[in-house]
């Protein structure tokens, strides 16, 4: 009994559990004015800080505010703010405190627009602050960091150990609706390689949603008709309805079979997303396609833009699945369902927590996986430290197996049991579950926004105030001014960008508009760091990709790059007085002069300095070329002369229309039995180019393919750098000397003469006159169209180079070297525009490493 009766008396010695602030006060008011007397006699009653300790402290003071005030009143004007909405003057309100409140608006749909149209992502306030902004495209886009321009060391260092964030809202999703037949038939017309041109078992898992694919999109008519833009398309899962057992079916399997003849006839839906630059004229050749299309088969198919209504953030790096991991939770089902899931289960009954999937390997998801999940708003998640939770689907994923040939290694084989477990996630059936709301497909019928922030700090504020055993709030949750119905979880789609060659570059998110500041600022403050346009490209280059519009040259949007940057190099120039400007380029590469050094390649014979046509491309009727100005009319102005070939296929067919020729180009195919190994040292095809050759006609679109450039030696390669066709002499004077540091110069009047721009703003090749240019002359090939990135540890420069030269290039250095010595590399020469030395270089196409190009970052 004494022992109970000493445990009471503790009990209840201790302090209480909340404490009022205003009791408290008032039981010690004696003491508390007997401090403040205290404070009081040693201050002299004067509790005003001093003035030497003062800092910033008068910025409270508006004396602006204060001034206007007095000058109203001196006027007699009347003070407004008692007065209704309608009798306010609203030009009185300041333009800043207008603006903050339009920028403040988080809209369902649309972005905000200023003065002049110009639309704002949704993390414009967020980049104005710290980035330099552009107009392009119709949007306010962030370009780079402040600064010169430099910086792209830390970006690639970000990139190899960190995460890069890149809000790409600018780009837009265009939804097309019918059966599945239709959009297939309507894809194909416009889209290259269309879905149904690859194998079975990827395009069952593109059609079925499972995996994303990527296309070049080209204006509705002809076979070589004009490239738009690369585009990413996503299929809407499709799901079956077993009548017996109410149970769902995910039928991705029967996309090509026997079984799939009734399927043809389904509903779907797909997305085709499309940069900002190149929407208007790629929705148009959508339309027009779903138009021809309907006028065939009478179907009906809707085509229509979701432009302001879904966004896109990408997330870039090695530690980018690990950031994803830390800011979004998914918000699971119930544990009555069948799940093909590894769960860490604690008994038979498990909670919430307890339930979700952990992540173990992120490389056992198949690449362009398509993950589709809901999660909570990342402003309330609170990050567990001991474990990360999976991505939604991932695990599913995690018994990928291997497949055979080299697409399937690319895109990866899911199973019929995965699909099956993978329709689940996909699935929102209307019941009792947590999931229980509209899909992300769903956005044209509208998705909640999330709540606002004035809500998740008060409520933040509440539990530090219950933490701190402090007085709870007294009202629950803040009323707010929206009629909006606001949501505590949100719809994503996560697309994992990696090409199955050990290229990994990151995940995209897409989600609704409305939810782009909810995910954006988790993001950063968990340590992805933000980049622009400029950095992205920086990125691309560093993984061998193209960049849209910058390696485009033969689609429109980089015609209208290229202008746009012209006139601001131009207005710039202008500015500057003559003595100061620099030397005047062609910003918009001038390839019509391709066609001069294809079809009149003069050369040195012996100690002559006559220029003639080489046998190789000399016809029964050529004469000597006189020295003159060759005008190019065969495109307008500077426009793109020619085509690009982005796959292996297209490669082959146009070296297939030389009859008989033997172009030294092996484009790459999966299937192939002989190996490049065994095409370099094939004998029969020694001596077969020059016979060829000649039989080409030039009057033919010139055909270009994507390069590496590799410096050899030494050398910066910047954008808009020609490439030359060297001689064999320049090239044994860099491989075989040591010592050689001059380098092939031409000279300064021959850099200012080799491109000069006409009256009409046309850009055309000049042949040298004097002696020493023509020496130094060599003929362009192609050009450079994204550089070195300074601070990269294997700098490579992309350009374009016309094929045929670059087999016959090739030709002449595997005759001067013994078969075994022969590499896939070819030489050229690279030279600056404002630089009079050029630079050897080794050049690598891409068709022959790999059978698509068409993949953009």
């Amino acid at each position: 009994m004494a022992t109970d009766g000493y445990k009471r008396s503790q009990v209840s010695s201790a302090p209480p559990r909340k404490i009022s602030v205003q009791k408290f006060a008032e039981a010690r008011a004696s003491e508390l004015e007997t401090l403040h007397t205290v404070v009081s006699d040693r201050l002299n009653n004067d509790f005003r800080s001093q003035r030497s300790k003062r800092r910033r402290t008068t910025a409270y003071d508006n004396q602006a505010a204060k001034k206007r005030w007095r000058k109203k009143q001196k006027l007699g004007v009347v003070d407004q703010s008692n007065a209704l909405p309608p009798e306010r003057d609203d030009k009185n309100v300041p333009r800043r405190i207008r603006r903050r409140a339009e920028l403040k608006m988080n809209l369902e749909k649309g972005f905000c627009t200023s003065g002049d149209g110009t639309k704002r992502l949704r993390t414009h306030v967020w980049h104005a602050k710290r980035f330099t902004m552009t107009k392009l495209w119709g949007y306010n886009l962030p370009l780079g960091l402040q600064g010169r321009g430099r910086g792209s060391r830390a970006v690639l260092k970000w990139f190899k150990d960190g995460v890069l964030a890149h809000d790409a809202s600018y780009n837009v999703a265009i939804q097309l609706e019918g059966t599945e037949e239709s959009l297939l038939s309507a894809l194909k017309m416009v889209l290259m390689p269309s879905p149904s041109a690859r194998s079975e078992d990827i395009s069952r898992s593109i059609i079925s949603g499972a995996i994303y694919d990527t296309a070049m999109l080209h204006q509705f008519g002809a076979p070589f008709s004009t490239p738009i833009a690369p585009v990413t398309y996503v299929w809407r899962p499709s799901y079956q309805q077993d009548g017996d057992n109410d149970a769902v079916v995910y039928d991705g399997g029967a996309c090509n079979g026997l079984e799939g003849t009734e399927r043809f006839s389904t509903f779907r839906q797909l997305w085709v997303w499309i940069h900002a630059s190149a929407f208007t004229e790629g929705y148009d050749a959508l339309k027009l396609a779903c138009q021809k299309e309907m006028e065939k088969s009478s179907s009906m198919i809707n085509c229509f833009s979701l432009e302001g209504q879904l966004a896109k953030l990408e997330v870039m790096g090695s530690e980018a699945f690990q950031l994803l991991q830390r800011t979004l939770c998914p918000v699971t089902r119930s544990t009555d369902h069948t799940w093909a899931l590894k769960r860490h289960s604690v008994g038979e009954a498990e909670d919430d927590s307890q339930s979700k999937t952990l992540l173990e390997n992120e490389e056992d998801i198949p690449s362009h996986a398509i993950l589709s999940l809901r999660v909570k708003d990342p402003r309330t998640f609170i990050e567990k430290r001991k474990s990360a939770y999976v991505l939604g689907s991932a695990s599913i994923l995690a018994d990928v197996q291997g497949t055979e040939g080299k697409e399937h290694a690319v895109y990866g084989e899911i199973s019929d049991e995965k699909k099956e477990s993978l329709s689940l996630m996909w699935l929102e059936p209307d019941g009792t579950n947590m999931l229980a709301e509209k899909n992300l497909w769903d956005v044209s019928s509208g998705i909640s926004p999330p709540v606002e922030e004035l809500v998740i700090c008060k409520e933040k504020h509440d539990r530090n105030k219950k933490f701190f055993c402090l007085d709870e709030s007294s009202s629950g949750a803040l009323n707010t001014s929206t009629n909006l119905q606001c949501s505590r979880s949100c719809p994503v789609l996560l697309l994992k960008n990696d090409n199955g060659r050990g290229l990994h570059i990151g995940w995209s998110v897409i989600l609704p508009i409305s939810w782009v500041r909810a995910f954006w600022i988790p993001l950063v403050s968990k340590g992805a760091h933000a980049i622009g346009l400029r950095e992205k490209q920086w990125i691309s280059s560093e993984v061998r990709l193209p960049y849209f519009p910058s390696d485009f040259p033969d689609c429109n949007a980089y015609l209208c790059l290229k202008a746009t940057e012209t006139a601001a190099s131009n207005l710039k120039e202008e500015l500057r007085p003559p003595a100061l400007r620099p030397l005047r380029v062609p910003i918009l590469s001038p390839w019509n002069s391709i066609r001069v050094s294809l079809e009149k390649r003069p050369t040195k014979v012996r100690n002559t300095e006559t220029f003639r046509q080489e046998p190789w491309i000399r016809s029964s009727s050529s004469s000597n070329l006189e020295c003159e100005n060759y005008d190019v009319t065969f495109g307008p102005g500077n426009s793109f002369d020619g085509f690009v070939t982005r796959t292996s296929f297209s490669l082959t067919n146009f070296l297939n229309e030389f009859q008989g020729c033997h172009l030294r180009l092996c484009p790459h195919v999966a299937d192939k039995p002989t190996s490049f190994t065994k095409f370099m040292r094939d004998e029969s095809k020694i001596g077969q180019l020059q016979d060829g050759i000649t039989k080409y006609n030039y009057n033919y679109k010139l055909c270009f393919v994507r390069v590496l450039l590799h410096a050899y030696k030494e050398g910066f390669f910047e954008e808009g750098a020609v490439v030359c066709a060297p001689q064999v002499t320049d090239i044994s004077l860099w491989t075989r000397s040591e010592s050689f540091d001059g380098g092939l110069q031409v000279p300064q009047s021959a850099v200012t003469s080799y491109f000069k721009e006409q009256s009409s703003g046309k850009w055309e090749l000049q042949i040298p006159e004097d002696t020493d240019s023509r020496e130094s002359h060599r003929w362009p090939i192609g050009f450079v169209t994204t550089g070195f990135v300074r601070g990269s540890k294997k700098p490579v420069a992309e350009a374009f180079c016309e094929a045929v030269l670059l087999a016959h290039l090739r030709g002449e250095q595997w005759d001067m070297i013994p078969v075994k010595r022969r590499r896939k590399e070819i030489y050229v020469l690279v030279r600056n525009l404002r630089s009079s030395a050029y630079r050897l270089a080794r050049a690598t196409i891409i068709l022959e490493d790999q059978e698509e190009d068409v993949e953009c970052l």
